[in-house]
């Protein structure tokens, strides 16, 4: 049973409370925090994305189940949430990505996709007959030789990290970046850590082929998904 002064000022996204709200992004927001946990790292060399991809079932393909996304040869999103929403928005940004190819002959900058996605997000805040994306994204690139990490909501808002977390395990993982995130910090290292984040936030429960892992190198300027046997050892590494 909804409180008597919020009954009504749910309905539609257009509306807000008397109090300055908007229930239909609150909610969206709640549908993110229900999401697999992902993780991103920047370091040294690079960034680092790794997700849980909570595989509920024996009889499910690992391997079917897809949270990690790569845009462009130095850009990648690892998503939590809603994963029809998720893909809707990474078609996108793969078309945004081709289209300042096309147009300027020269990859997309990270920060212009992040702002561009996140326009387009918050466009769904703002007009009704429509319901906000119930996706969050970690957007990882390297631009002009930096390695760039942000993260998006479903409100449109756009915020840069070091290292974050988003979906059902954030407030560990952030537990564990504040105590132990370093910025000299190497592939291996930020890996490492990464999967240390997730075991806090899975309570232990860290299954190799439920990781995804994918790394953009400032180096090569590329984006790429670990394959599992790379996955499975740094994973051994951290139960050692």
């Amino acid at each position: 049973m909804q409180p008597q002064y919020q009954m009504g000022y749910d309905r539609a996204i257009t509306v807000f409370s008397p109090d300055g709200r908007l229930y239909q992004v609150e909610y969206a927001r709640e549908a993110v925090k229900r999401g697999t946990t992902a993780v991103g790292i920047k370091c040294s060399e690079g960034v680092v994305l790794i997700v849980d991809k909570r595989v509920t079932s024996r009889l499910l393909e690992p391997v079917s189940i897809e949270k990690i996304f790569k845009i462009d040869t130095h850009l990648g999103v690892a998503s939590s949430g809603l994963v029809g929403d998720a893909r809707s928005l990474v078609d996108r940004a793969r078309v945004e990505s081709q289209i300042n190819r096309v147009s300027y002959n020269e990859p997309i900058n990270v920060e212009i996709l992040a702002k561009k996605l996140c326009d387009h997000m918050q466009t769904y805040t703002q007009f009704g007959g429509a319901r906000p994306y119930g996706t969050a994204l970690l957007i990882a690139g390297v631009s002009d030789g930096e390695a760039r990490l942000f993260e998006t909501d479903p409100s449109g808002t756009l915020l840069e990290y070091k290292a974050t977390g988003i979906g059902t395990g954030r407030p560990a993982v952030m537990k564990v970046f504040e105590d132990e995130y370093q910025e000299d910090a190497d592939f291996a290292g930020a890996i490492g850590l990464g999967i240390k984040a997730l075991h806090a936030a899975t309570e232990g429960k860290l299954d190799v082929g439920a990781i995804e892992i994918g790394l953009v190198s400032i180096e090569t300027r590329e984006f790429r998904k670990l394959e599992r046997d790379e996955v499975k050892t740094y994973v051994d590494q951290f139960e050692e």
